[in-house]
C-alpha cells in the first residue's frame, strides 16, 4: 500500500509517497522526473503529515535535519551509497571520490555518480550536497538550477557554484 500527498513549496510542487516502512519517494513534479500518480495509491495528508511539515520547516529555514523513517528501494551499493549521502551535513559539499572513498573504494565514484543519480528521496537523502571532483556542480534530478538554489538554501558559498554552472 502506497499513501501519498502533494504540496506546494518555493520549489514547486512535490510528491511524497510512504509506505507502512517510511517514505519511499520524494519527487519534484515540476520537474522532467513528473512521478504519474499510481491508480492504486491512496492519498494522505495524515500519513504524510510528519514528512511534509518537516520539508516545510527545512524549505523555511527551521530544520536543518529530518527525524523520518525512510524506505527507499534500491541495491545494496544503492543503500550503501544513500547511506553516506545521509552523513553529509546540512551547508556542506562532498565529491563523488569523497563518497567512493567513504565506502572503502576510491575507483567506484563513477558508480556513486549512478546511485546518487537514482536516489529516491532528495533532500532528505541530500545528493544535492554532491558535487564534482572541479567543484562544478553535476546533474540533479529536479535539474541544475533547482540543485544550485538548494545549496545557496544551505549557506554553500554558491557564487563559485553559480560562476563554474555558467560556463
Amino acid at each position: 500500500m502506497i499513501y501519498y500527498d502533494v504540496f506546494n513549496s518555493k520549489y514547486g510542487a512535490i510528491l511524497v509517497c510512504a509506505d507502512t516502512e517510511g517514505i519511499r519517494q520524494i519527487n519534484f513534479q515540476d520537474g522532467k522526473n513528473f512521478t504519474p500518480i499510481e491508480s492504486d495509491w491512496i492519498h494522505s495528508r495524515e500519513k504524510l503529515e510528519a514528512a511534509v511539515e518537516q520539508l516545510k520547516a527545512y524549505f523555511a529555514g527551521e530544520i536543518q535535519n529530518f527525524e523520518l523513517p525512510l524506505a527507499p528501494r534500491g541495491t545494496d551499493f544503492q543503500q550503501r551509497v544513500w547511506k553516506a549521502l545521509r552523513n553529509i551535513p546540512f551547508g556542506e559539499t562532498r565529491t563523488y571520490q569523497d563518497i567512493a572513498i567513504e565506502l572503502g573504494n576510491p575507483n567506484t565514484s563513477r558508480a556513486v555518480g549512478l546511485a546518487n543519480s537514482l536516489n529516491p528521496i532528495p533532500i532528505v537523502i541530500p545528493c544535492h550536497r554532491v558535487i564534482g571532483k572541479n567543484g562544478k556542480l553535476t546533474g540533479y534530478s529536479g535539474g541544475m538550477k533547482l540543485k544550485e538554489k538548494l545549496l545557496m538554501h544551505e549557506g554553500i558559498l554558491a557564487k563559485s557554484f553559480s560562476l563554474n554552472f555558467n560556463q
